[in-house]
C-alpha cells in the first residue's frame, strides 16, 4: 500500500498511442494517478468525462493526468477515440504498477482476476505522494474534490 509522504514507485507503461511514458519524467510538476478498473464500463466512463471535462482546473494546478487500468492499449485506444480523452490512458496489461501501488483486485466480477482497483494518488513535483485514496468497492468514485483540494495545497 503506498501512504502520503512515500516516494512514488516509479514506471514505465504505454498509453493509447503507443509511446513509453515514465512517471519520473514528470519530475518538476504535479501527477494525478486515476487507477480504474475496465474501460467502457460506466463508473468509469463517469471518472474519467469528469477528469477530462475539468482537465483546464488540473492543468490550471500544475497536474499531468495518468489514468492507469489493465486494459490493452488498443482497447484504450478505442476508449480513448470514442470518448475524447484529452490525457494519457496507459495500459498496466502486466498489473505491475497496480501491485506496486495496492490497487488491484485478486478477484474482481465475472470471475475475472488482477483488476486495477479504483483508486487516486497526487504525486507532488519531487516524486512524493501527497494524497492516496484506494477504493473496495468499484461502483464509487474517488473524491477529486480532495484530489484539487490537495493540489491547491501543493501551490503555496
Amino acid at each position: 500500500m503506498i501512504t502520503v509522504g512515500q516516494t512514488a514507485p516509479n514506471f514505465k507503461l504505454f498509453n493509447s498511442e503507443k509511446q513509453e511514458i515514465e512517471l519520473s519524467s514528470f519530475n518538476g510538476k504535479n501527477v494525478v494517478i486515476l487507477f480504474y478498473p475496465q474501460a467502457f464500463t460506466s463508473v468509469c466512463t463517469t471518472e474519467l468525462c469528469d477528469t477530462r471535462d475539468n482537465l483546464k482546473v488540473y492543468e490550471s494546478l500544475n497536474a499531468e493526468i495518468l489514468a492507469i487500468s489493465v486494459d490493452s492499449v488498443f482497447t484504450l485506444d478505442n476508449w480513448k477515440q470514442q470518448q475524447n480523452f484529452n490525457f494519457n490512458l496507459l495500459s498496466d496489461f502486466n498489473k505491475e504498477v497496480s501491485e506496486a501501488y495496492g490497487s488491484i483486485y485478486e478477484n474482481f466480477a465475472f470471475g475475472m482476476k488482477g483488476v486495477s482497483k479504483r483508486a487516486a494518488f497526487v504525486i507532488d513535483r519531487n516524486g512524493v505522494v501527497q494524497y492516496a485514496e484506494v477504493l473496495e468497492n468499484a461502483g464509487e468514485l474517488p473524491n477529486l474534490n480532495a484530489v484539487k483540494t490537495t493540489l491547491q495545497q501543493l501551490q503555496d
